[in-house]
């Protein structure tokens, strides 16, 4: 059986749905335990046998019927399921219907990340990533999950256009990979909200043993921030309403941007010339003189 630390099993969705096919008794105590989430999760199980009025026996065969070994691996299950899901359960989201008011909350959202950052970056760690970038042959972005690997694409789209040698990728296996053909010249940038994925700190550790640059974009006093050599740390605030978008990707963008920015004021000519020639190569889609994105 997968360990029950990390097989990702939603056992709230599986005592709802698997209700109907319980015996009378076992659904009691299923009842009980999606009526007493909280409480369940430190009950031991007699204590559950008592709140549900079955059998402790009955207990048992209710955790072996939703696929658990028995009840011990039940109250892990259980543990995690709620620690994650709480929140999700509780009152409804306060999102404003009122089109002036929803423009004005995720605005200040946003707004409110970006000072944050601003207030706390620490100029000398961007420094330092930008002398590396400006001086990386080769530079790879990772990033795992939705968020983070969205940010790894966009950074290495800002990149190339400066003439570096820039990809991106979200597949840990992959990353590995890649960190393996790093060396001396190239750059590893690792992106990351939580700083926790180990296919992110693999491949940093595998990258550095071969003589490669690398760069964290994290929160503070996380495992990637003190694993990479340079960490550009931020901590942006999140709001607690489940449905407002993530206002920290906003800051995280100003990182990349910045880093961008800086990368290619170390190297003006080799930018503005490869910047030149991606307009030109433009110009018959969109003819325009005024200032607009490249690539739009």
């Amino acid at each position: 059986m997968a360990d029950p630390d990390t097989s990702p099993i939603d056992l709230i969705s599986r005592l709802r749905a698997r209700q109907e096919g319980m015996s009378r008794q076992e659904n009691r105590v299923a009842a009980y335990v999606l009526d007493n989430l909280d409480r369940a999760v430190h009950q031991n199980l007699g204590e559950i046998a008592a709140g549900a009025d079955v059998s402790v026996a009955t207990v048992n065969r209710f955790c072996q019927t939703l696929g658990c070994s028995g009840f011990k691996e039940f109250r892990i299950r259980l543990a995690m399921n709620v620690s994650a899901s709480m929140h999700y359960l509780g009152n409804p989201a306060t999102v404003p219907t009122r089109p002036d008011d929803l423009i004005g909350q995720i605005v200040d959202g946003m707004t409110a990340a970006l000072e944050q950052t601003r207030s706390t970056l620490d100029p000398a760690a961007l420094e330092r990533a930008a002398e590396a970038l400006a001086g990386s042959e080769r530079i790879v972005f990772l990033g795992v999950g939705g968020g983070s690997a969205v940010l790894a694409r966009d950074a290495a789209n800002r990149f190339f256009r400066l003439g570096k040698a820039s990809e991106a990728h979200a597949d840990g296996y992959l990353a590995r990979m890649l960190a393996a053909t790093l060396e001396p010249g190239h750059a590893l940038v690792a992106l990351s909200q939580s700083g926790r994925p180990a296919e992110l700190t693999d491949a940093v550790q595998i990258a550095r043993q071969y003589g490669a640059e690398t760069i964290a974009v994290t929160r503070p006093a996380t495992p990637l921030a003190e694993l990479c050599d340079i960490a550009i740390t931020l901590d942006p605030p999140e709001a607690a309403d489940l449905f407002k978008p993530t206002a920290s990707r906003v800051a995280f963008m100003a990182v990349i941007d910045m880093l961008a920015a800086a990368t290619a004021a170390r190297t003006p000519d080799v930018s503005r010339e490869k910047l030149r020639r991606i307009r030109t190569a433009l110009a018959p889609l969109n003819p325009t003189d005024k200032p607009h994105p490249i690539g739009d």
